[in-house]
């Protein structure tokens, strides 16, 4: 099936050490996905070098205690071992102290921005390394200072090395949320098309596309993002982009999905006018793959992970369905496929994931075009045999009619009365569950509260089927 974790690039040496900090980092990372479930979060995240072994982590570890200034010198020599100083330099970075010092150090940006845009292609690495360091700061200071750096690594996003363009991402994903100033200068400086353009350029490479979605969620997270962001991404071809890649990749793994199915949910929520993306097939999309993720659901398969990609995918198409015309349900969403999508979510993860189960009911509720669509086909399995009655009332119908009956519209109410005389005929046993569960007080009040064809049904069960309860 899928694979949430990947491997960004290959590792140049294994153990167990190294495996044990990356899942260290996957789960930390799965934290901060997960914690979006409830509410908007925008969240730092550091690519770590995977070719490094344990004696080299080690040294990150303590090497924030060492001489930045002594580093930061040898680095403004020009020589042949420069590019080992910046490395050196991108490690000591990972300290929050050492970063302190470094930025205030005299021309110390200005040189890792020389280095960004010189002709040594290491180093160029190299100083995006350590500005990345600097991007992960909790400090605003620290992260303000990598300010001057922006434009080249907005450039750097249509280069050829993808790995380099994946690590731009992280950095100016990192750089994002943390203040009104950046958000302006980097809208300023051309995001939106520069993200649009790696993503079309990159559609190939997951990892980058990723990144992508990662800078673009955190970007659509800005307070506001409504006013100024949402509209300069419609306008693009990025929605059409991440609705690409919106079914998980079986040998990549969830991530692109995840980060992709995030953006649009912030789109569906922060946008005035959700019919562009409607009309661009994200209702059809998002509802397709909710079909396909809970056929596997149905069929035992839980991924780690996969209420990540569930969940905004439910809250797209529960925000969208509120600008779809009730007759164009059927365009959008297609069969029935979806209602027993949501009732396997529904079922599979309402004791261990209740918040996902009150997203599937929310995104029922909006179903309301296709409720009667789904009566009718309940009702015409319960018209073949008795025991399809027996079989759907121990899935649940009698409980979900005692819902459908409190409806105002009277075609649901008609319909779900049709369906219960074909159930209550079928045993002896139904009529006393329909009982227990308060039924012959919802058919009175249709009785007492309703005229016509309503009240006629409502009276008929009540004499001829409930008369002993």
């Amino acid at each position: 099936m899928w694979r949430l974790n990947k491997v960004r690039h290959k590792a140049g040496r294994t153990g167990g050490s190294l495996e044990e900090l990356r899942s260290k980092r996957r789960a930390h990372e799965t934290a901060l996905r997960q914690a979006r479930r409830d509410r908007q979060l925008v969240s730092k995240r550091l690519l770590l070098n995977e070719d490094e072994d344990q004696a080299e982590i080690t040294v990150d570890a303590a090497s924030g205690q060492q001489d930045v200034l002594s580093i930061f010198n040898k680095i403004q020599h020009n020589g042949p071992e420069r590019e080992a100083e910046l490395k050196a330099l991108s490690k000591a970075l990972r300290d929050p102290s050492a970063q302190r010092t470094f930025i205030k150090l005299e021309n110390s940006l200005h040189l890792l921005v020389g280095l960004l845009t010189g002709s040594n292609a290491q180093c160029r690495l190299q100083a995006a390394r350590c500005l990345h360091e600097l991007s992960h700061s909790p400090q605003s200071s620290v992260t303000a200072a990598c300010l001057p750096a922006t434009p080249y690594l907005l450039t750097y996003l249509s280069g050829q090395s993808t790995k380099f363009a994946e690590l731009c991402l992280y950095t100016l994903g990192n750089l994002c949320p943390d203040s009104d100033v950046v958000q302006e200068k980097l809208l300023a400086q051309g995001i939106i098309p520069a993200l649009a353009n790696c993503m079309e350029n990159q559609k190939h490479n997951l990892a980058v596309v990723e990144a992508v979605g990662f800078t673009l969620s955190q970007l659509l997270q800005a307070k506001d993002a409504a006013e100024k962001i949402v509209p300069m991404v419609l306008a693009s071809s990025l929605p059409s982009h991440l609705l690409s890649v919106l079914s998980p990749d079986p040998e990549f793994g969830l991530g692109p999905a995840i980060e992709s199915a995030w953006c649009l949910h912030y789109l569906t929520s922060s946008a005035e006018d959700n019919r562009k993306l409607v009309g661009c097939g994200a209702l059809s999309q998002c509802s397709s793959v909710l079909v396909s993720l809970g056929g596997a659901v149905a069929e035992g398969i839980r991924e780690e992970g996969l209420e990540l990609l569930i969940c905004p995918l439910l809250r797209c198409v529960g925000n969208l369905l509120s600008c779809c015309p009730v007759e164009d349900l059927n365009t959008h969403v297609g069969d029935v496929r979806i209602v027993a999508s949501l009732c396997t979510f529904l079922q599979a993860y309402l004791q261990t994931q209740p918040a996902l189960a009150r997203e599937c009911s929310w995104v029922l509720n909006n179903l309301t075009g296709i409720n009667t669509m789904v009566i009718r086909i309940l009702g015409n399995i319960a018209h073949k045999k008795k025991e399809f009655c027996l079989q759907l009332v121990q899935l649940g119908l009698l409980s979900a009619l005692c819902a459908t009956l409190k409806m105002a519209d009277q075609e649901m109410v008609t319909l779900s009365l049709e369906v219960l005389y074909k159930l209550l005929v079928s045993s002896p046993q139904v009529a006393e569950m329909f009982a227990g569960q308060g039924g012959v007080s919802l058919l009175e009040a249709i009785q007492y509260n309703s005229e016509g064809e309503m009240r006629r049904r409502a009276t008929y069960l009540l004499e001829h089927h409930l008369l002993s309860y």
